[in-house]
C-alpha cells in the first residue's frame, strides 16, 4: 500500500484563509457594535451661493437619521436668519421668515448635533462639526441722471461695492424702463438727443447689460450641484429690440420671467390705429387681437395681463389671439401684483360730482375684494411686501384751496390674512410713513428685500428749454435728489414712521434691482 500524506497548503490557500477570518472578525464586531462612525452632513443646498428674495428656503442632507431637536437647538447662522424648521427623513429644510437682507456674507455652523439612535455620553453620537457660507445679492439700483453729462442716460448704482455706472451711450435720452429677473440687463425706451431737442418723442426698445448676474440658489434639491453661471457681459452693451419706422411705441411692459414683451403701439399713418403688441424671446413683434386698452400690467405667471378696457380691467391671456379670461368692471387702473398672483391691487374710480374720490382696492384668487384706502387726490403707486403681509402706497390728498394741489405720502396698509375670503364694512387701518413735498412726479421702489424704499424728489420749473428732461406735467426737471426711507415696525409689527436718509446722488424715477 501506498502511504497517503495530507496535502500541504499553498501560499495563495493561506492569504485566502487570512482574509476570510479577518472579514469574519471585522463582521462580528459590526453586528455587535454597530456602525461607529459620526453623522455628518452630506449637503447643504447654499452652500458658497448667492441668494436674493425668491430664495424662501435651504436643504440640508445628512449621512444617518438625525435627532430633530438637537440639530434646530444648535444650528447657527451669523448674521442671524429667523425661519422654521421641516424635516423629510434625513432631510432638513430651513424656510426664512423673510427675504435674506441684502448685501450680506452669512456663516453658518452646526456642531454638537446627535443622530437619533445615540447614547448622549457617546463622542461619536455628535454630529462632525460642519461649516458653510453663502451671501445676499448686491444691494443695487438704476435710476436716471439729471445733471451734465448723466442727464437722461441710465445709470446703475451699486451700493453694495460702493460705485456707480453709466449704462446708456450720450445720444440716447432714456423715457423708461424695467429691469430683467436676472439682473443681468435693463430692458429701456430711449429717443436720440437730437431728435427730443426738435420736441420729437420717436421712443426705440433697447436693453442694456448691467456687468451683473443673478440667479436663484438651489433650495430643494439638497444634493444636486448648481449649474454654474455664466459669466455676465460688461456694463454698457446696447441691444435694440423694437424700432420705431411704422409704430410709435407708447406704454411697454417685461413680464417676470423676461421672456416676453408687452407694448402698445401706434400707427404714424393712422393715429387711430393704437393696439397692443407681444414680442417672446427673439421673434418679432406680433400684434394681439384684442380691444385696444390704456394702463396694463403682466401677471407674475407670465402667461396673462391685466389692462383697461372701457369701464372695466380685462384679464387676457399673452397671446395674439386674445380672449377675455376675466372682466372686472368696477376698477379702472392696475397697479401690481401680489408676488405669487394670489392678489393683486386696483383702483377705483367713484363718481361723484360733488366729491370725487378713488379707492384702493385689494382683489384676491380667494374672492375677496377688500376696500383698504379711499382719497380725494391720487393713488399713485401700490407695492407688495416679499411676505405679502403689507402694502405700500403713495397716494396724495387734495389741499384746500383755489389753485389745485396734492400732498403726497408714503403709506403702509396691513393685508388681511391670506386665505380670508369676506371683506371687511371698514378700511383697515392704514399708516403714513412719510409726508412728502408738493410735487406731481414721484417715483417709489420697494427693495426686493422689504427693508426700505427708494424714492426722488424733483426740483422743476416753467423754462422752455428744448433739450431738458421734462416730468409727467411737462415742467423741465432741473435737479433731483434719490432718498432712501428705511422701514421700521414696532414690538406689535405695526409700520412706524422713520427718518428718511439722502443719498448722495442726483437722479429720478430709481428702481431696484431683483
Amino acid at each position: 500500500m501506498s502511504n497517503l500524506s495530507p496535502r500541504k497548503l499553498q501560499p495563495l490557500d493561506r492569504t485566502a484563509i487570512l482574509i476570510l477570518l479577518i472579514l469574519s472578525i471585522v463582521i462580528g464586531g459590526l453586528l455587535l457594535l454597530g456602525d461607529r462612525a459620526s453623522a455628518r452632513v452630506r449637503s447643504f443646498s447654499w452652500a458658497e451661493q448667492q441668494v436674493g428674495a425668491t430664495d424662501a428656503a435651504f436643504v440640508m442632507a445628512f449621512s444617518r437619521p438625525m435627532d430633530h431637536a438637537s440639530v434646530e437647538q444648535n444650528l447657527q447662522i451669523q448674521p442671524a436668519l429667523n425661519g422654521k424648521f421641516s424635516w423629510a427623513g434625513r432631510r432638513m429644510a430651513y424656510t426664512l421668515e423673510r427675504p435674506a437682507p441684502y448685501g450680506e456674507n452669512f456663516e453658518l455652523k452646526l456642531e454638537k448635533a446627535r443622530d437619533r439612535f445615540s447614547i448622549d455620553d457617546q463622542s461619536l453620537s455628535q454630529i462632525q462639526p460642519f461649516a458653510s457660507s453663502f451671501r445676499s445679492r448686491d444691494r443695487a439700483f438704476a435710476y436716471l441722471g439729471v445733471q451734465g453729462e448723466e442727464a437722461g442716460r441710465l445709470i446703475l448704482a451699486n451700493l453694495t461695492q460702493k460705485k456707480q455706472e453709466i449704462l446708456t451711450p450720450e445720444n440716447l435720452v432714456v423715457m423708461d424702463f424695467k429691469i430683467y429677473p436676472n439682473g443681468d440687463r435693463i430692458l429701456f425706451s430711449a429717443t436720440e438727443r437730437s431728435s427730443k431737442a426738435k420736441g420729437q418723442l420717436d421712443q426705440q426698445l433697447y436693453s442694456a447689460s448691467t456687468g451683473l448676474l443673478f440667479a436663484d440658489a438651489p433650495s430643494l434639491t439638497g444634493d444636486s450641484p448648481k449649474p454654474p453661471l455664466q459669466s455676465p457681459s460688461p456694463a454698457g452693451e446696447i441691444t435694440p429690440i423694437l424700432d420705431s419706422k411704422t409704430y410709435q411705441n407708447l406704454k411697454f411692459d417685461l413680464s417676470p420671467d423676461g421672456q416676453t414683451i408687452a407694448v402698445q403701439r401706434v400707427k404714424r399713418d393712422s393715429p387711430g390705429d393704437l393696439g397692443l403688441w407681444i414680442i417672446k424671446g427673439d421673434a418679432a413683434p406680433q400684434r394681439v387681437e384684442a380691444e385696444a386698452g390704456g394702463n396694463f400690467l403682466i401677471a407674475p405667471d407670465s402667461q396673462s395681463l391685466a389692462m383697461s378696457q372701457g369701464q372695466g380691467m380685462a384679464i387676457l391671456p399673452l397671446d395674439i389671439q386674445a380672449q377675455t379670461l376675466d372682466f372686472l368692471p368696477k376698477y379702472g387702473v392696475i397697479l401690481s401684483f401680489a408676488p405669487d398672483g394670489s392678489a393683486a391691487a386696483f383702483v377705483k374710480f367713484n363718481v361723484d360730482p360733488q366729491n370725487p374720490t378713488r379707492s384702493l382696492y385689494l382683489v384676491t384668487n380667494q374672492g375677496l375684494e377688500q376696500k383698504l384706502l379711499t382719497t380725494n387726490g391720487s393713488i399713485l403707486k401700490a407695492t407688495f411686501d416679499p411676505t405679502q403681509t403689507m402694502l405700500y402706497c403713495l397716494y396724495s390728498k387734495r389741499l384746500a384751496g383755489e389753485t389745485y394741489q396734492e400732498q403726497p405720502y408714503i403709506a403702509a396698509i396691513p393685508l388681511p390674512p391670506k386665505g380670508q375670503s369676506e371683506a371687511s364694512t371698514q378700511e383697515p387701518e392704514w399708516f403714513d410713513l412719510l409726508q412728502l413735498p408738493v410735487q406731481r412726479d414721484i417715483q417709489i421702489s420697494l427693495a426686493p428685500d422689504g427693508l426700505g424704499i427708494l424714492f426722488d424728489q424733483i426740483v422743476s420749473d416753467n423754462s422752455q428749454q428744448t433739450n431738458a428732461l421734462r416730468g409727467s406735467d411737462g415742467k423741465v426737471i432741473t435737479d433731483s435728489q434719490l432718498w432712501f426711507l428705511p422701514l421700521t415696525q414696532d414690538a406689535e409689527g405695526l409700520p412706524t414712521p422713520a427718518e428718511p436718509q439722502p443719498l448722495a446722488l442726483a437722479g429720478l424715477r430709481p428702481q431696484w434691482l431683483p
